[in-house]
């Protein structure tokens, strides 16, 4: 059974979604793949203890009191539930949680990391961009802080104003990032 919930951010409304135990998805309503992990019979729960958890993870990021850098630490969350699974998007989402508050990393560092890992010579920035942009867990995992190699504002699925807005939250410099 999976359930969800709703939350209202300064950037619009989210949804959270959650197999009773594990928060399996967050996103902007809307947003490209959203409630990925959401069926037909998902149910929702605004009381489910885990949904409750996020929702105050996410008060706290949105007045800027997170603090803890690896927010994923303090939600017990499953990914894989909303994504194949494979070791490749495994590796890509544990590096996305490595990514501290208010800093970037390109799609082209993340690929050198995956090729450092796993003993290949090369990784495509290409196939890291298609883990990135399938990430069932918005902001808990932070993709919004991959960019371009050039410093563009690139692939943020709830779009690249949210993205700049949230590293400037987060107080990234984005004076040399820029956006289409």
């Amino acid at each position: 059974m999976h359930y969800y919930s709703h939350y209202h951010s300064p950037l619009g409304p989210m949804t959270m979604a959650s197999d009773g135990e594990h928060l399996t998805g967050l996103w902007f309503d809307g947003q490209k793949h959203d409630r990925a992990t959401l069926d037909d019979h998902s149910v929702q729960d605004e009381d489910l203890p885990i949904l409750q958890e996020t929702r105050r993870w996410l008060d706290a990021y949105f007045s800027g009191s997170a603090g803890d850098p690896q927010p994923s630490s303090q939600l017990p969350t499953a990914p894989a539930l909303a994504v194949d699974g494979s070791p490749f998007r495994r590796m890509v989402l544990e590096i996305l949680r490595s990514i501290p508050p208010g800093r970037t990393m390109t799609y082209a560092q993340i690929a050198a990391q995956v090729a450092q890992r796993t003993g290949r010579e090369r990784v495509s920035a290409q196939a890291v961009g298609g883990a990135v942009g399938r990430n069932p867990i918005s902001l808990i995992i932070p993709c919004h802080r991959v960019v371009g190699s050039s410093g563009s504002l690139t692939g943020y699925a709830s779009g690249i104003g949210n993205k700049r807005r949230l590293l400037e939250m987060e107080g990234a410099d984005t004076s040399r990032l820029f956006g289409p």
